[in-house]
């Protein structure tokens, strides 16, 4: 009997820990559609603060179509459509963990508007305007953005030349979709400092959280497997793109402690047949683009122009 109850403690136990990583880890909290404004506190925001608020105001301001499809599982996906022109290129883009796409998106998509390009800005799964309240770390948001590629191939016609472009668990995002074979259409991937893989990026945080990582993880696991029904080790940036055919370009700011730029350094030798890493000085998780803009958006330019031609 004794030892009985003791399974039966322990199973309590593994449940209650999977359950707490689960909902920390996860679990959506409900206002994630409402403050695109927010900036994290820390130095390495205070310079681009104001920047950052001005760039997801312009965007905000700007027109745009609502759009909405219905992903594999049945979810109904939100995403705002700029148009620049006909016949014109298409960028996808998908923005980070418990952010949006306004504050993620808004250089990229004013950037795209310049070289001529249309966008689709995506809300993501359990964000903003889309459905859900779990969020995956690019495992069911990898196969959202094959739908987002699928409804462009399908509105915009079969000959139109897609980017797909990401930063932070949008940038993982457009790289694990690579496992899931991509038609011709899409010509270029763009990922914006990507984990390279649920794993290793959750074990990184709990690191930073000062929890024992490799006690911790099987816990983060077993809740997305129990009460998320999804498996972190379904796919992996890293893995992904070692067949990828497609030129992929990898930015990532030298002072990024949230995802370190050696996650990049390493997907940089993972075997793909084009890829391509620009790093920045002086920017954290995010920002190369608000520190060093010249660099950044002349290295967007050149890849897009060699990716479409």
């Amino acid at each position: 009997m004794f030892y009985i109850l003791l399974i039966v403690l322990l199973i309590f136990i593994i449940l209650g820990l999977s359950y707490y990583a689960f909902r920390t880890a996860f679990l959506a909290p409900p206002h994630l559609d409402t403050n695109h404004y927010f900036v994290p506190e820390g130095e390495q925001y205070d310079n681009v603060r104001e920047g950052i608020k001005k760039s997801v105001a312009q965007m905000a301001a700007r027109q745009y179509e609502p759009i909405t499809i219905t992903s594999f599982d049945g979810s109904k996906l939100f995403a705002r459509y700029y148009h620049v022109a006909d016949n014109a290129p298409v960028q996808i883009m998908f923005h980070g963990y418990k952010s949006s796409s306004l504050l993620d998106c808004s250089g990229g998509s004013y950037f795209a508007h310049k070289l001529g390009h249309n966008a689709i800005v995506v809300d993501q799964r359990s964000h903003g305007q889309s459905d859900g309240t779990i969020i995956t770390f690019g495992i069911k948001e990898r196969k959202d953005c094959f739908c987002w590629i699928e409804y462009a191939i399908k509105r915009f016609g079969a000959n139109t030349k897609i980017i797909l472009s990401g930063l932070s668990m949008g940038a993982a995002t457009v790289l694990m979709v690579n496992d899931l074979g991509l038609p011709e259409n899409v010509k270029g991937i763009i990922a914006d400092c990507p984990y390279s893989s649920p794993k290793e990026i959750i074990m990184k945080v709990c690191k930073d959280m000062h929890f024992p990582s490799k006690l911790m993880y099987p816990f983060v696991w077993l809740g997305a497997r129990i009460f998320g029904h999804f498996n972190l080790t379904e796919s992996s940036a890293k893995e992904a793109i070692k067949n990828c055919t497609i030129p992929i370009l990898l930015l990532h700011g030298l002072e990024d402690t949230l995802v370190p730029c050696d996650m990049s350094r390493f997907m940089q030798q993972s075997g793909a047949k084009d890829i391509t890493l620009v790093t920045f000085e002086g920017a954290g998780h995010g920002l190369s683009y608000m520190i060093i803009p010249d660099k950044y958006e002349n290295a967007v330019m050149e890849f897009t122009k060699r990716c479409l031609t």
